[in-house]
């Protein structure tokens, strides 16, 4: 069993790099404009303002938005990854297709993977595998080479992820045969939350999926027999 490393994954949000923002004609809200069209946001508040034109100018950690406010509490099973405010979370749900996701840990090396959406709208929820859960990827998941990485794409899916790190990429590659979070994080020389928040991402999106049946069992366990 890998032992706790000390390190602390973190989820950023952004806006695509071709996404523009201005106010509306009535000066309430916020006006998004890209290449497939035009969205907006009604009323926006002082704090969803900020957020988006923050987000603009690249990835950013939500909680850190408002001062006293801290990372939402997500639900069992789910991995908390934005703010506690009511009104930002309502806002990113309606340009979820606008909104990249991504994924890295507290060592200043840089993002491991992003989330760039390819469906509208495009929900975007990280859960924790359970326990001991196998997961695999998808069978129509291709991995292709890109300038500074890799990037995984499926007709099926809602999301393009790009892998920015060798550490995603080699969580990624594991992926082609069942394993288990523990199985990745013993396996592979990598900080212990990256096979979790990966494989975690990598669900969102609608890459990977559990694998159906007895779930392994811990090293020096003999298998459960039915």
């Amino acid at each position: 069993m890998r032992k706790a490393d000390g390190h602390s994954a973190m989820h950023l949000w952004s806006l695509g790099e071709d996404i523009g923002i201005e106010d509306d004609a009535s000066g309430d809200g916020i006006v998004l404009t890209g290449p497939n069209g035009t969205d907006r946001v009604a009323e926006a508040s002082p704090l969803v303002r900020e957020a988006l034109r923050r987000m603009q100018l690249g990835p950013v950690l939500l909680a850190n938005l408002a001062p006293g406010r801290r990372e939402a509490s997500a639900p069992r099973g789910a991995l908390p990854v934005g703010s506690d405010d009511p009104a930002l979370a309502r806002a990113l749900g309606g340009i979820s297709h606008l909104v990249v996701r991504t994924l890295a840990i507290d060592d200043l090396g840089g993002p491991l993977l992003s989330a760039v959406p390819v469906v509208r709208p495009a929900p975007f929820v990280p859960v924790r595998p359970p326990p001991r859960q196998a997961m695999r990827l998808m069978d129509e998941v291709s991995l292709t080479p890109e300038s500074g990485g890799f990037a995984l794409s499926s007709a099926a899916a809602s999301h393009r992820v790009l892998l920015h790190r060798p550490e995603a990429a080699l969580v990624a590659s594991l992926l082609g045969w069942p394993v288990t979070p523990e199985a990745a994080a013993d396996v592979l020389p990598v900080p212990g939350v990256v096979p979790t928040g990966v494989i975690g991402y990598l669900t969102a999106a609608g890459m990977a999926a559990p694998v159906h049946g007895p779930r392994p069992a811990p090293a020096g366990e003999p298998p459960a027999v039915s």
